[in-house]
This record gives C-alpha cells, structure tokens and sequence, in this order.
C-alpha cells in the first residue's frame, strides 16, 4: 500500500502582481520621502522666519502663529526626540530660567521656549493623531495662508511683496511654507 503523496503546485503566474505591488511601494515610499523632506524645509522655513523677526528685519507678520505651525510640520523623528527627555530638559530649564531669572532671560527665546513647552506637554492623543492626519495640514495650510495674506497686505500688495528689500526674504519664507501643506493634501487626495 503506498501511500501517494500529494504535493501543492507553486504558483508562477505572479510577476505581474509582484510588479504592482512593488510599484506602489515605491510610489508610497518616495511620496514619504518627499513629504518628510518638505516637512523639514518647511520647519526650517518657520523657523528662518522667527529668526528674521527677533533680528533688526522686523516683520509685521504674526510670528506666534509660527509656533502651532512648526508643531504640526516637524518632522516625525525630531519630535520624537524634543517629546523624549532632551526636550524634558531644555522645558525645565527655559521654566527655571523664566521663574527665577526672568531679568536674564532673553526676549528673543520666548517663542522658542514656547514650541519646547508645547511639544513635551502635549497628550499623546493631540500629539499623535493630530499631527499624522489631515487635520495638522489643513492647519498648516489655514496658517500659512493667513500669515501671506498678511504680509501682502503689510507690504502695500503683492507686487511690493517681492520688491521691497527685506519682502522678499519674508515672501519666500512664506510661500515655502505653503508647499508642504499643499503638496501633502495633494498626496491625500490622491
């Protein structure tokens, strides 16, 4: 009595489904990347416009509406470290220094010390979900629009936004923090 072995037949007709997968797993990981990437810029953007307010370039932007700006558009790996202990640390000292040496604490680190606060005592919930999902773009977007929308206006009009000699630093910034909300809904959509 022999007993007749019955074997399952490998599947070779696979190459064009293994081929679409591995295309929108590119498609997906280079959308990632550009949106990591645009998330850096636009961080860095926003905080080149902070800077230029604290200097002599003073601006008539609303630079606090910055801070909400730049906790929604950081990157996923540097807040998570600003939500770990090296940020635990950076709040407790702005917080010393604030209480107990409010006459050496400088103007200029107000808003900075602000983003600190805020990203190590946001919930977890907040901090999260909101960031992750389309709600922080759409408020990303809100921001960026209202802070162009005000410098235009400050500048005299669009055309004077770009002409004047420090608009135009001003107007780059801005706009560069248009391209990550925008490009990021583009993405959802899609």
């Amino acid at each position: 009595m022999w007993k007749r072995n019955n074997y399952l037949a490998m599947r070779t007709d696979f190459e064009e489904e293994a081929a679409q997968l591995i295309n929108s797993d590119l498609r997906v990981g280079v959308s990632g990347f550009g949106v990591s990437l645009l998330q850096l810029i636009a961080s860095i953007a926003a905080i080149y416009l902070l800077i230029l307010d604290r200097t002599n370039w003073k601006t008539n932007i609303l630079t606090s509406l910055l801070i909400p700006y730049i906790f929604f558009s950081l990157p996923s790996w540097i807040f998570g470290v600003f939500r770990e202990e090296f940020g635990k640390w950076i709040a407790l000292i702005a917080v010393v220094l604030r209480l107990f040496l409010p006459r050496h604490f400088p103007d200029f680190l107000e808003l900075p010390a602000a983003l600190i606060l805020l990203i190590v005592v946001a919930p977890d919930l907040f901090a999260n979900s909101c960031r992750s999902n389309a709600v922080g773009v759409v408020i990303c977007l809100i921001i960026a629009c209202y802070l162009l929308q005000e410098h235009i206006r400050a500048s005299g009009g669009f055309r004077d936004s770009f002409t004047k000699a420090h608009g135009l630093s001003n107007t780059i910034g801005i706009i560069i923090l248009l391209v990550y909300p925008i490009w990021t809904l583009v993405l959802y959509i899609v």
